[in-house]
């Protein structure tokens, strides 16, 4: 038994590895920290939840922010404003972005400098990423943490000038994206002849064989859209079936649909655009597949922000008064970096009785058996190399403090 440490995930995580005959039989993965944070939510006011749940993340509490109103919105039977529901749009794609640009280029491009691959310079992405958190602090009033999203609402009344500038944020980081991370494409025929730090990705793993290793099932969920995709195929799904188990170790705790293991993420939600869907027959659940999905969801990301910008008015209302919710039971669902994010809340007497939050990294680093692995543990089986398994465990974008919240 080999021990490796996982650290910057906002927290760590052990790697428990088996070999035999110098590949990865098995690996066990350990959360070791708990926070508490829904023993926290138990007999506060059911609008705390929108001030606590921000504070589960670093990198995406505003995800947690937005799950939380539409849970308390779904308990009271409430509906924003369509306002207010771009507005929530913008600033949850904004946080999508600077979270996939800060991934690209402070976890995978070092792991593969470590490999071989040319050093590259990060200021400049890193810049364009906290671009996307100005957009996000316009009409969130800051960012992270903001908590201005509210039952039946938000708290933001953007002027013209204000939309106008969100306008010409979202266009710094599209001119960077596309000058220097990837070409405006389509298709992976277009890729080929393209430029850009994703096409220099590929020719490496290309390279060194690795374009394919880091399958897993090739089963996932997109539970926001109500789809499961087993290969290609596409079904619907619903959050009934959603449900926790122990993991045998750590503080974390297993999430299945249907008491089987699903990969969520970007790829999960880019499958069925072309080009995703022409490298996943190349390459199927592989490892350039999973990065490649990421990194195209920016350019599909800031076309949707540039759209729901536009649609932005002044005027109108952003929230819709509601009474403080005294009974009611709502969950929601949110497609945050990670993959799908489920709260659930009850409410009695207008306390939280109960709150339950399952995150992405519960689903995709589950912590199964041999026999029945979870998504990342079945895609390391097989590796000979450690440096590689962290690369295909990161490709998933692991979150401690999310999983044992």
């Amino acid at each position: 038994m080999r021990v490796d440490i996982l650290q910057k995930i906002e927290g760590e995580a052990f790697l428990r590895y088996r070999f035999k005959k110098g590949r990865i039989e098995h690996v066990k993965i350990e959360f070791p920290h708990y926070r508490g944070v829904e023993e926290i939510m138990r007999g506060r006011p059911a609008e705390d939840a929108v001030a606590i749940a921000p504070r589960v993340c670093g990198i995406c509490g505003h995800s947690h922010l937005i799950a939380a109103a539409e849970a308390l919105e779904n308990a009271a039977g409430v509906t924003p404003p369509l306002k207010a529901r771009y507005i929530r749009n913008v600033t949850l794609g904004c946080e999508l972005i600077q979270n996939h640009i800060k991934w690209l280029y402070l976890v995978i491009l070092p792991l593969l400098k470590r490999m071989g691959f040319r050093e590259v310079p990060f200021f400049e992405a890193i810049d364009k990423s906290a671009t996307a958190g100005k957009i996000i602090a316009i009409f969130g009033g800051q960012y992270p943490h903001t908590s201005y999203a509210v039952l039946g609402g938000v708290c933001s009344d953007p002027t013209l000038l204000e939309i106008q500038k969100a306008k010409l944020f979202a266009k710094e980081i599209e001119d960077f994206f596309h000058s220097e991370v990837m070409e405006e494409i389509e298709r992976f025929s277009e890729f080929k002849d393209s430029r850009g730090i994703l096409k220099e990705i590929y020719i490496f793993l290309k390279h060194k064989e690795l374009l394919d290793i880091g399958r897993a099932h090739d089963r996932f969920l997109n539970l926001r859209e109500g789809t499961k995709i087993l290969g290609l195929k596409r079904v619907s799904a619903k959050l009934r079936y959603v449900s926790t188990a122990p993991s045998g170790i750590g503080y974390a705790k297993n999430a299945l649909y249907k008491g089987k293991y699903f990969e969520v993420g970007p790829l999960a939600r880019r499958i069925h655009t072309p080009f995703v869907k022409d490298l996943h027959r190349r390459y199927k659940d592989g490892l350039f597949t999973r990065i490649a999905a990421r990194v195209y969801e920016i350019k599909i990301l800031l076309s949707q922000l540039k759209e729901t910008l536009k649609k932005i008015e002044p005027q109108g209302d952003s929230f819709v008064k509601t009474d403080s919710l005294a009974e009611g039971t709502g969950e929601a669902v949110v497609e945050a970096p990670r993959g799908s994010l489920i709260h659930r809340v009850k409410i009695k007497k207008g306390k939280i009785e109960r709150y339950e939050i399952i995150t992405p990294t519960q689903f995709n680093l589950s912590n199964g058996t041999s026999l029945n692995p979870g998504p990342a543990q079945k895609a390391v089986i097989g590796l000979r190399d450690r440096s590689e398994a962290e690369l295909v465990f990161r490709s998933f974008d692991i979150c401690s403090v999310c999983t044992t919240h």
